[in-house]
Parts: structure tokens; sequence; C-alpha cells
């Protein structure tokens, strides 16, 4: 209004462009050519599926072609421990998006540590061969850690408790990253999501099933492990504006819904969806011991465990007490709600 006063009719609309010019400055347009390590993942279907609609062209890779999700793009078949497979998966490209790891908290322990630590190498090498300059990894709040406890955790702490394979391989192969992207000289931007929810995976996650496996009534009771989550659309916007913002730097956690539990998290659950298996009953952490048992009893029939004693281990040394500032801040985000959270991955279920 002050412009069309001093300028004259009309120019509202010219301050108007103006403006939004002003906002998104030093927002690269990179539509290029980018590949998605992973792109199976349910983080990395839906970062496909935003790079898509903003008009990138997208290659995902897979480890077996038949596991490639159902998405107009380009897929190739890549395994991040097989060097020979990446100087043709990033032929071309201007941009990394790497995303490629085994999430789980039982298995092979050692597969887990060499697919995040060597898996890494051998994508960043090829990467820096392949005159890749902007890299964006996916890390983990995992990396971060949940320790100590009763202190707001961010960007400045790392993760101490080597109890899980898991816990250990997001965060020594995140310290790898940040040492090759100094050998390498690669501009690399780190995304540390909590629980990550929502829909649109091609197969579920061991958070997401904390949601699939109580609406199937397999916790009468639940432990009050403490967690953080995010929205899956929220961390796959974190990727893009990270990549494409280049003022954009460092680490950047990605825990709206933090300081709770998984407790919390289905007692809300099941107030949303009162009809459904959610247990109302939360067990004490010191109590978790007898968790780990009832689990075990339970992996005799299923064949899967889902709290090993070492994941108790690391659950009950902290809490999920986590800052989201700067991503907030640096990388424009707002977030979903904690019931959209909820109600995405239900649906996804159903």
């Amino acid at each position: 209004e002050h412009a069309e006063a001093l300028l004259g009719r009309g120019s509202t609309h010219i301050f108007k462009q103006w403006y939004d010019s002003r906002q998104v400055c030093g927002r690269s347009d990179m539509r290029g050519l980018v590949v998605v390590t992973g792109a199976n993942g349910h983080i990395g279907n839906n970062l496909c599926r935003q790079l898509l609609e903003k008009g990138y062209t997208v290659r995902g890779t897979v480890r077996s072609m038949d596991k490639a999700p159902s998405l107009d793009m380009e897929f190739v078949e890549a395994d991040v421990l097989r060097q020979e497979d990446w100087e043709k998966s990033l032929e071309g490209a201007s941009g990394l998006f790497h995303l490629a790891t085994i999430y789980a908290t039982s298995g092979d322990g050692q597969l887990i540590l060499d697919t995040a630590n060597k898996g890494t190498e051998i994508v960043f090498r090829a990467a820096a061969k392949a005159g890749i300059k902007r890299i964006v990894y996916t890390s983990s709040v995992a990396a971060v850690g949940s320790s100590p406890k009763g202190v707001v955790k961010d960007e400045s702490n790392w993760n101490e408790n080597f109890s899980l394979p898991y816990t250990q391989a997001k965060t020594e192969s995140e310290r790898k990253a940040w040492e090759l992207a100094e050998e390498l000289n690669l501009d690399l931007r780190v995304i540390n999501p909590s629980g990550v929810l929502g829909g649109s995976f091609s197969r579920p996650t061991p958070s997401t099933d904390i949601i699939g496996d109580a609406m199937k009534g397999k916790y009468p009771v639940v432990p009050k492990i403490p967690l953080a989550f995010v929205h899956v659309d929220d961390v796959a916007t974190a990727h893009v504006n990270a990549y494409e913002i280049d003022e954009a730097s460092g680490r950047y956690v990605l825990a709206p819904h933090q300081d709770g539990n998984i407790h919390d998290l289905l007692k809300r659950a099941k107030k949303l969806y009162p009809k459904m298996k959610f247990p109302r009953i939360g067990i004490p952490m010191w109590l978790l011991p007898v968790v780990v048992l009832q689990d075990w009893f339970m992996g005799i029939f299923t064949g899967k465990r889902m709290l090993t004693r070492s994941a108790a281990r690391s659950f009950s040394s902290g809490d999920s007490k986590y800052s989201s500032r700067k991503a907030e801040d640096e990388l424009r985000l707002t977030w979903k709600s904690y019931d959209d959270c909820i109600h995405d991955t239900v649906e996804a279920y159903r």
C-alpha cells in the first residue's frame, strides 16, 4: 500500500514480486538431475515425490529393481557396498541425496555398521569423482543422542551410547561423512530426523511399526520409551530446502514433537481411534526388563524381535528433549501436527 501511494496505481503487485524474490534470495535453482540413494525407503520415497513435483529429474537407487516404488522416474540397481555400481549411478548428476542405510533395532549388527560406514565412503568418493559438489545426507537424532537427561539436545550434541548397532552406525557414519566432505571438498548438509511417521512407505519401518503393530493388538501394555517424532513430509521438505538454500550448512535436528514417549503416542492414537486396539496402559522404564522378556517370548512365535536387551539399555539412558529451532530458522520449516503424524500413519496401514 505504501508502495502504491508513492509509486502510483498498480505498483503494489510489482512491489510484492520484488518482496517475494527477496524472500527466496539464496535459494538456488538446481533442478538438474539428482540422485536419491535408498529411494524405496520411507523418507526416500517421499523425497522423490517432492523432487518430481518441483520439476527435478530424479534417479533413484535400489538394491533390487523389484523393490523400486511406483514412481515415474529412473531407477538403477546399486548396492552401497559395491563400488562398481556407482560410476553409472551418479553419471550426469548435479546433486546427491544419500539416504541408503539399514534401519533396524536388531539383526546383523556388522552389516548395519558396514552399510552405514563403508557405504558412505564408497558413495561419497564416487560422488566426488563424478563432480558432484552438493550432498544432503540423512543421519538421525540417534547420532545426536538421547543423553544427558533433562537437557535439550541440539546440533552441537553427539551420541556417546553405542549399545545398539544402529545408533553406533548412524553416529560413526555421520562423522565419516563430515570427514569425507572436508577431504573431498564437498558441500555437505546433514538432516537428523527423529522417529519418522506418516504414509507413502513401500515397506514399514521400526518407527511406523510402533503404530502398525499396536493397531493389530500386539501391545496390551506399552513401555514409556522416550522418542520424539516428525512427519515424513516435513523430513522430505527439509532435504529439498537443505539442497536448494545456498546458505544452509551443518546439521539440522528435526524433532518437533519431542519430550514424549511411545506410550504418549499410542495413548493419543487411542483417543483419535477409540475403536482400535491401541493400548491404554503404560509401563514405567524401571519395568522395561519385563517388556524385553515378553518381546522375547512373542518372538518365538513371530520370528521378529522389537526390543532386545541392548535396545532397552539404549532407550533407558536418556530422554527425547530436542530443539528444532535451527531447522525452523534456516530451512524455513513449519511442522505437520502430532495428530497428522498419527492419522497419516494409521491410514497407511489400513
